[in-house]
């Protein structure tokens, strides 16, 4: 069906001049003549977030151990300061969330302490598309467990190979499932979960439930607490901007406080307890029970400074943003792309979609590539999709518009045939 509105780049920078939040854009670091779209990998760097990575270099400048409690920015509380600025993005009290370790890290804690078989109840439901990170650790745990995950971890297919139907999630939730774990948004096709719906089933069938949000975070609001949801993982890399392996995060519904970590260490401690140096665990009253070890805190710090921007522009404004570019991008595609064997494969309704645009092309390596050599950086999922990221705090719709032109052009002039149809080493 051919759309009756053809875009130009004047629509593109009208809608630019339109935009309430295009002053952020300046609070990056974002080459000139280059267009970033794959801040749903890597966001880019801010000069918060390096302003605020040097006030914890300068502290340990400055006060070497005492950095811990005489800094500008104290370590030993770091982590809570920052789950409560994190709260408010996944709807959470501020006491729910805790900044730590990295999302597999935290997966494994959280599987240890909620995945507890009984009886008949001892398997863990997960999908079919999520990402293999997170399949590993739950085939971890249930070995743990003395568990064989060919019998006891249950993945639900996808219909079309790109999204997944709640209604199978559900039916899949049978009387022998003891915990679920789903992302919140498919990391290649973008489609985003209906997470209130998804919880609300499973309580009603007692099971456990937890979600992945590494690809929704910062990019769309939740509400986990008011959801209900049992807990949740993230990494902070991605839409939060926190820097290459940032440090993660982890939210655990507050009706679950008192629960004993699965896995036990010096930092999940409370705070007045933890350096009396006793070998019985007093676990904080908070998500901050589920630390393990001592904060990276030169890997939270960067984090800081990217949250304060989060406060200012609002995250519902931003996923307002975030919807209207990818919109563009998608109306772009079909009006520039038709010709040249592209699919979109991520929902096309906003309340299922989430940050990115997911296209499948059997050249796609080769494409993406392409796209490189022409100041485009884009995102390759093996086998054939490419990721396209437009991101509400540093993109704009001129950066859509000319990174969709320079794709036509790459097409009309074949010249991603120069490359071979494999990924790099990093996709």
């Amino acid at each position: 069906m051919k759309q009756e509105k053809q875009y130009t780049l004047e629509d593109a920078l009208q809608l630019d001049k339109q935009d309430s939040l295009a002053s952020f854009r300046n609070e990056f670091y974002i080459r000139d003549g280059h267009y970033y779209m794959d801040g749903n990998s890597l966001g880019l760097l801010s000069k918060r977030a390096e302003k605020s990575l040097l006030i914890s270099l300068d502290d340990w400048k400055e006060h070497g151990i005492d950095g811990w409690m005489d800094g500008q920015e104290p370590w030993y509380y770091y982590s809570e300061k920052l789950g409560e600025m994190t709260a408010p993005l996944v709807g959470a009290k501020k006491d729910e969330v805790i900044v730590t370790g990295s999302i597999t890290t935290n997966l494994h804690q959280l599987l240890a302490t909620f995945y507890q078989p009984s009886g008949s109840r001892s398997k863990i439901l997960a999908d079919a598309l999520t990402f293999p990170s997170d399949i590993y650790a739950i085939q971890s745990q249930l070995e743990l467990k003395g568990f064989s995950p060919e019998e006891h971890l249950i993945k639900v297919e996808s219909h079309d190979g790109n999204t997944l139907k709640e209604e199978d999630i559900v039916n899949a939730m049978t009387d022998d499932v003891a915990l679920i774990l789903l992302p919140s948004v498919l990391y290649r096709s973008g489609q985003l979960l209906d997470i209130k719906y998804l919880t609300k089933e499973a309580h009603k069938r007692n099971i456990v439930i937890g979600f992945d949000l590494a690809h929704s975070i910062g990019a769309l609001p939740h509400q986990l607490h008011e959801d209900d949801v049992d807990f949740a993982v993230w990494c902070n890399y991605k839409y939060l901007n926190s820097g290459p392996g940032g440090v993660g995060g982890l939210y655990v519904n507050n009706r679950h406080f008192g629960r004993k970590p699965g896995l036990a260490g010096w930092f999940g401690s409370r705070k007045d307890k933890q350096f009396d140096m006793e070998h019985t665990l007093t676990p904080a009253e908070s998500a901050g029970a589920f630390q393990i070890g001592t904060p990276h805190i030169l890997s939270s710090a960067p984090l800081l400074g990217s949250l304060e921007l989060f406060e200012e522009a609002g995250i519902e404004n931003l996923r307002n943003k975030s919807l209207s570019l990818t919109t563009f991008m998608m109306n772009l595609i079909n009006q520039e792309l038709s010709e040249h064997g592209f699919t979109i494969c991520n929902p096309l309704e906003d309340q299922r979609r989430g940050g990115h645009v997911s296209l499948k092309h059997e050249e796609a390596a080769r494409i993406c590539k392409a796209l490189k050599v022409n100041h485009v950086t884009p995102d390759f999922r093996s086998p054939n999709v490419i990721r396209l990221a437009p991101v509400a705090l540093y993109s704009s719709y001129n950066d859509v518009f000319n990174t969709i032109r320079i794709l036509k052009e790459i097409m009309d002039k074949e010249e991603y045939k120069q490359f071979k149809n494999t990924r790099n080493v990093i996709a």
